[in-house]
């Protein structure tokens, strides 16, 4: 049965970004998912169906083959016959002919590019907001000194076509009605056998290592800011490139701001007399400075004061968000004799007709309309 459409399977039109296809993705494969359809053969093709979509979809590689080949991008072909629009040659040989990167059959040799890496920082809220430099501690596959990264002893060059896969790097085995291709086990993908091996590093070209590295991060990363660090992942298969590293930027919490987008929230509590009466109080801000808020009389708990200019740093942007102090009105707590006497003295003079508070009456009233209405 001919497949149908990846776009259409997913619901989505030709012209749909990244956040497209994943909320479309992500609905149907809640919907379809195997855990909830238990025993439903429909659904689970459905499901298989839609992650085979999603998955060609979303890579931008993929996604300009499919764009332009259709399904075809994706059939193998055997021998010297059909299946995709260059000869059976397949998925990899059309990449090849676009973007010129992968190798094949014909001489063309396997790059066998290092594996990228990834690495998570830690920082503080202050070093995200002014920026910083972190040193760290990489584990992974460096060029070998020995060799020069040739894998060959004494770093000489020289090589012979590998003779399992002739020089192309992979290798072919028919399955049923199935063609697999995979990387050659002999020469590990690079279609050449070195016969005097680098007894350093066996050959490979690289050996293990823990590499240090500085890292600088840009002012206003927020978190889960990936940087990348080009060519410092894992050194290549016999001087192939090395690959990326990429680093996660986590930020930690911080006890007294709260980082939303470009602006900071800072919750200041105040005490009864303070909101009733008014006062000047004095807050920090993430660069280090004071500034002075005047509450006015009467304030009540979650009105919002902004500080323009006094928020967090935008990445790649001299400008600053505002900073907001939201007010959290405090209930004061082991009273003295005194005070009791006089908040008593104060809320027998409020129910008498006094109209200090005016949420709290208006709310009152409401609630005996309401009785009123019940006849209670």
């Amino acid at each position: 049965m001919a497949k149908r459409d990846y776009y259409e399977v997913l619901g989505v039109g030709r012209e749909a970004t990244e956040d497209d296809l994943k909320k479309a993705y992500r609905k149907l494969a809640m919907q379809y998912h195997p855990d909830r359809n238990q025993g439903d053969a429909k659904a689970e093709g459905r499901f298989k169906e839609v992650s085979e979509a999603y998955e060609v979809l979303k890579d931008g590689e993929k996604r300009a083959a499919y764009d332009r080949y259709g399904h075809a991008a994706f059939e193998g072909g055997g021998g010297g016959g059909g299946g995709g629009p260059f000869g059976g040659g397949g998925f990899e040989d059309i990449f090849e002919e676009m973007f010129g990167r992968f190798g094949g059959r014909g001489g063309r040799q396997a790059t066998g590019r290092g594996a990228d890496l990834r690495q998570e920082v830690q920082i503080t809220l202050e070093e995200a907001f002014a920026g910083t430099k972190k040193t760290i501690r990489v584990p992974s596959s460096v060029q070998c000194e020995a060799c020069n990264g040739s894998g060959a002893e004494g770093g000489s060059t020289a090589a012979s076509t590998c003779g399992t896969c002739r020089g192309s790097g992979k290798v072919r085995a028919q399955q049923g009605f199935f063609l697999i291709e995979r990387t050659c086990p002999t020469c590990s993908g690079s279609g050449k056998i070195i016969k005097n091996p680098c007894k350093v590093c066996a050959g490979a070209g690289r050996v293990q290592r823990d590499r240090t590295l500085n890292v600088t991060i840009p002012p206003g990363v927020e978190d889960g800011t990936r940087i990348r660090l080009t060519g410092e992942g894992e050194a290549g298969l016999r001087g192939a490139p090395a690959g990326d590293l990429y680093v996660d930027i986590g930020v930690k919490p911080h006890p007294i701001f709260q980082r939303e987008g470009p602006n900071i929230m800072v919750r200041v509590p105040l005490r009864m007399t303070q909101a009733a009466l008014g006062a000047s109080v004095e807050v920090p801000s993430i660069d280090g400075g004071r500034s002075a808020v005047k509450i006015p009389a009467g304030t009540q708990t979650g009105d919002n004061f902004r500080l323009r200019g006094k928020g967090f740093s935008v990445l790649r942007n001299p400008a600053r968000g505002d900073m907001y102090v939201q007010v959290v009105v405090e209930t004061p707590q082991n009273l003295s004799p005194k005070q009791r006497e006089l908040l008593e003295a104060f809320e027998a003079e409020a129910e008498t007709g006094g109209k200090s508070s005016p949420e709290s009456e208006g709310f009152f009233a409401k609630v005996k309309e309401f009785w009123d209405g019940l006849g209670r």
